[in-house]
């Protein structure tokens, strides 16, 4: 069991940066995939990015490669998403999730998600 827990989300001004963390409790979090995703008002669940247990591989959506960066820190179970030059198009609830997975994009294949934290970008 992976508990998850988003923070870092709050109201800034386009072209501004935000930096989301996600702390993980439980056991084996650096075994588990971590994914960033995001949904806008009426619209579907997207990803943002994802990262490997190891960090060595890491997958961002076309719309955020080059603006927003995905780390982790496995000694402190917390992984990140720097999101750099904000739009007003970023503007969602953000979700960390977790998979036992290399490096799965689908987010049918997470199985531990946390609550959200609102991000909104002003024009």
């Amino acid at each position: 069991q992976v508990q998850l827990v988003e923070s870092g989300g709050g109201l800034v001004q386009a072209g501004g940066s935000l930096r989301l963390a996600c702390a993980a409790s439980g056991r084996s979090f650096s075994t588990y995939a971590m994914g960033w995703f995001r949904q806008a008002p009426g619209k579907e669940r997207e990803i943002v990015a994802a990262i490997t247990w190891s960090a060595r591989s890491i997958y961002y959506t076309d719309s955020v490669r080059g603006r927003f960066t995905a780390s982790r820190d496995n000694a402190k179970n917390t992984v990140y998403l720097q999101m750099n030059s904000l739009k007003p198009e970023d503007t969602a609830v953000y979700y960390c999730a977790a998979a036992p997975a290399y490096l799965p994009v689908k987010q049918d294949d997470y199985q531990y998600w946390g609550q959200g934290t609102q991000v909104t970008v002003s024009s």
